[in-house]
């Protein structure tokens, strides 16, 4: 009788154990089918294309250090990012009235025979490395005049420049050192054409004396013409950007997001608040060689001062009682000076002319005009359709070479 009920005891037992292992494991089951429920509903409505750009997220998402995509783009270049300190001796003349006659009787001869004032005058600006044998890109306006450069780099090492050649039209320099023998940190060129509005831009330099700085922002605008910028001397399109630019920045590369260099910052606007600029990168690329020769760089001109012509600005001129001109209301380029002895003079093209075409192609911005000029090469015979008094006229117009 005891065992019976012993054998009815324990098969209770073991249906009761039983059924709370099935009850657990029904829970588990629906517990692990709950993240892929919500995922199913997550992912509904989600096409293709966005399905596959999910799956392609690196693995190592979540094991990535914290170092920024600014950090990793500038330990790149870092280390080719150089200090350029400048020197210049100014010799001031002596005073006009100790060389007069007239005057020379006030004067002892202590004071007569004073040597001429000598100072120096100290610069500084920013540079990089583009070969590693000691060539640096900077700007013209670091070392123009210099009598002795130095190039500092971020690991202490000094080194002797020489300025192989400057461009101030485009406001680029080529400065040599002699490594002796050692290799150089190389910064890696990017391709300025491929910039986009909104892209980051990473501005490195030493802004004011405050060495190995960098700033972040991103690219304002493209192709901001120099005459736009209040510099008609230049010729140059530039990157505008609102990553901080100071002076010392100067000559500095201008960074994309992988650290690559799309320009050489330059700070021309001493008024500028937020707003810096840039040189494009593919532009140093096309005259860097032939600074570093030595050589002067082309730059076609024909010689005239312009403004572009709108029918709106025509109109308004003309209902000026007081003009001395009657527009044309149309779109191009009037001529508001043309310079003694340019290739412009000896064409025969005067001062009211507005130019509408070139070689064909229709003009209608000085800014145009000026890109059209400089990309056809010193000694291109152009040729110009204007207006004048109403008519139309062809001018043939050799290029010349720039001088400064």
């Amino acid at each position: 009788m005891r065992l019976l009920n012993f054998c009815r005891i324990t098969t209770k037992i073991i249906s009761q154990l039983l059924a709370i292992i099935i009850v657990f494991t029904f829970v588990f089951a629906c517990l692990a089918k709950l993240p892929a429920m919500a995922a199913s509903r997550l992912f509904e409505g989600l096409s293709n294309a966005q399905l596959v750009a999910l799956q392609s997220i690196p693995d190592n998402i979540n094991t990535r250090n914290s170092n920024s995509f600014v950090t990793e783009a500038v330990n790149k270049v870092g280390l080719a990012v150089v200090r350029i300190d400048t020197e210049r001796l100014i010799t001031r003349p002596t005073n006009p009235f100790f060389e007069d006659p007239f005057f020379e009787r006030f004067f002892d001869d202590n004071v007569r025979l004073q040597p001429p004032s000598q100072e120096l005058l100290k610069g500084q600006g920013s540079g990089f490395i583009v070969d590693s044998k000691g060539i640096i890109l900077t700007n013209a306006h670091v070392v123009d005049k210099a009598d002795k450069v130095t190039v500092s780099l971020n690991d202490g090492r000094k080194f002797i420049g020489e300025v192989k050649g400057t461009d101030k039209v485009t406001d680029l320099a080529v400065v040599e050192v002699d490594t002796k023998g050692e290799i150089l940190p190389v910064a890696t060129l990017g391709n300025s054409d491929l910039v986009q509005v909104g892209d980051w831009a990473i501005a490195v330099g030493n802004p004011l004396g405050f060495n190995n700085t960098v700033t972040l922002g991103i690219i304002s605008t493209l192709k901001r013409p120099s005459s736009a910028v209040g510099i008609p001397d230049k010729r140059l399109d530039f990157i505008q950007t609102d990553a901080a630019i100071n002076p010392g920045n100067s000559g500095g590369p201008l960074l994309n997001d992988r650290g690559e260099v799309i320009g050489i910052n330059t700070a021309i606007r001493p008024d500028a608040m937020g707003i810096g600029f840039a040189i494009p990168i593919n532009k140093a690329k096309e005259i860097k060689d032939v600074l570093a020769r030595g050589e002067q760089v082309p730059h076609p001109f024909v010689g005239i001062q312009m403004i572009t012509l709108t029918p709106e600005v025509a109109q308004q001129n003309n209902s000026d009682a007081n003009s001395v001109l009657i527009l044309p209301e149309v779109k191009g380029v009037l001529v508001t000076k043309v310079l003694s002895g340019t290739p412009a003079e000896i064409s025969g093209m005067r001062i009211g002319d507005v130019i509408v075409e070139i070689d064909n192609q229709s003009i209608i911005s000085a800014e145009q005009l000026q890109r059209k000029v400089e990309n056809s090469g010193v000694g291109e015979n152009l040729q110009f359709k204007i207006l004048r008094n109403g008519r139309e006229k062809e001018l043939f117009v050799v290029s010349g070479q720039m001088n400064y």
